[in-house]
């Protein structure tokens, strides 16, 4: 899979089979309409693409009270890669003036001029262009390219979407978020130096770097994490940590189970099993350090659990 920034016409590529959105997590109902462009792309011997875009509108438009991202352009991209199924990414740059496009500029500037659309695949609520007056009926009626509508996907009798993931995150239900993404929620990033107050308590932690400010979701976690040493199970802590911290920036601090290595610098991925409890303010360390224990204790109960079923 191939990932182009700006315009595509400068690589002279060939024309191709199209999908667009944000792809917000890359859940079940984004996999399912990758997987048909695939199979549509395949049969018309076009290459399958992706046009995607930074920041999300939605980012754009609303700033801090849009809603929280469920993953990085890193992470999108690089699970966009595992599935195989896209021979492109374009990744256009949301500003003001793209906003401000009619909609029959895009499709007549973007999809057909820089992107050689020859098929085009769509969610069924798809809106585009200046005001979101660009809908499905305007792309079937043009004639460069064959338009199609994909049907909504539902996992458990609902629709899948980035929202649905959202609420589930939001609320500690992470067997549901589970379902709908096809596997377990995963925030990934650099390890950071901290101020190394778990390594005092007796819990030292690898303190992840998260790029946007507000998550998806907080508290205390059970976890496994990715790492260049294996996949290694523990407890994590994602929010303010209000007993010892008085900054508005979300934190996410991991204890790995009986490791001693060395992670500043390297990139680890945080898989999110259960959640244990939400965060908590206490009155001083030694009561926090009593619940940390409980924390460690209950997650490694979980993750016993977890490897007999397993076996």
């Amino acid at each position: 899979m191939r990932v182009y920034f700006g315009d595509p016409t400068r690589f002279g590529l060939s024309p191709c089979a199209l999908t667009i959105g944000n792809f917000d997590g890359v859940h079940m109902g984004h996999q399912n309409m990758l997987a048909r462009l695939r199979t549509e792309a395949t049969a018309r011997g076009l290459p399958a693409a992706l046009l995607t875009f930074e920041p999300h509108p939605r980012e754009f438009f609303a700033g801090d009270k849009a809603p929280a991202r469920l993953s990085t352009l890193r992470d999108k991209l690089t699970f966009l890669a595992g599935l195989n199924w896209l021979d492109y990414v374009f990744v256009f740059r949301f500003n003001h003036g793209f906003s401000r496009m009619p909609a029959d500029v895009f499709v007549d500037e973007v999809l057909v001029r820089q992107l050689k659309t020859r098929y085009l695949l769509i969610g069924d609520d798809f809106q585009f262009g200046a005001d979101r007056r660009g809908d499905f009926s305007l792309l079937a009626g043009h004639g460069g390219f064959v338009t199609e509508a994909m049907p909504s996907v539902l996992v458990e009798g609902e629709r899948a979407s980035s929202t649905l993931v959202r609420a589930a995150l939001r609320d500690g239900d992470l067997e549901r978020a589970c379902s709908l993404l096809g596997g377990d929620y995963r925030i990934s990033g650099r390890v950071m130096h901290g101020r190394k107050l778990g390594r005092t308590l007796g819990f030292p932690t690898a303190n992840v770097y998260l790029p946007h400010r507000r998550p998806p979701l907080e508290g205390v976690f059970v976890v496994e994490a990715d790492t260049p040493y294996g996949r290694l199970g523990g407890v994590a802590s994602l929010g303010l940590n209000p007993t010892v911290s008085q900054t508005r920036h979300h934190k996410l601090e991991v204890h790995l189970f009986d490791f001693a290595g060395d992670l500043y610098g390297r990139r680890i991925t945080v898989r999110f099993l259960k959640k244990l409890r939400d965060e908590a303010r206490y009155d001083d360390l030694s009561a926090l350090v009593a619940q940390i224990r409980k924390d460690a204790a209950d997650a490694r109960t979980y993750l016993t659990q977890l490897q007999r079923e397993q076996a």
